[in-house]
């Protein structure tokens, strides 16, 4: 397994672009919260240790996954954002409900993305167990909040850039 004993949210901060000029929305899952609010304490922490003024992060909370492309939408539609992180957490229960979970928001984060040409970040931990998800939520494996502010920034620059 490509994570086992890896903190995988370590990034060279020379190489990330400075967001002193970006807005970013973060819309995040009430559902599982004491992982989604880890991960939005690391990608705040990560956005505003790469300049990102804390008064231009805007966070939404949603009651779970499944409504955060229909947030990150709204959000795209309704203020001045640059890019959105997209945070949830849904954890493989004894049905089908994870996997309907999983793809309708995956899907629909991208297709947000896609229709509004903004990166809007997939930072949703679709694990097995809740002890993956703590793992990656802080834990031995870091903290994919972090990534996906960092995936975020690097995007917005990328977009201003071409």
């Amino acid at each position: 397994m490509a994570t086992v004993n890896k903190n995988l949210s370590h990034y060279d901060k020379d190489s990330i672009p400075n967001g002193a000029d970006f807005n970013i929305g973060i819309v995040v899952s009430e559902w599982n919260e004491n992982i989604t609010f880890n991960l939005l304490e690391g990608a705040k922490s990560a956005l505003i240790e790469n300049g990102v003024k804390e008064e231009n992060i805007h966070v939404h909370l949603t009651p779970g996954s499944f409504e955060l492309p229909l947030a990150s939408q709204w959000l795209v539609e309704k203020e001045k954002i640059d890019g959105v992180v997209a945070i949830g957490s849904v954890i493989q229960g004894e049905t089908k409900h994870f996997d309907f979970v999983c793809d309708a928001t995956a899907q629909g984060v991208k297709d947000v993305s896609l229709k509004y040409n903004k990166p809007v970040i997939f930072c949703v931990l679709t694990d097995n167990t809740l002890q993956q998800a703590i793992d990656r939520s802080g834990g031995k494996h870091g903290n994919k909040g972090v990534e996906a502010a960092i995936a975020c920034l690097k995007m917005i620059q990328l977009k201003n850039t071409l």
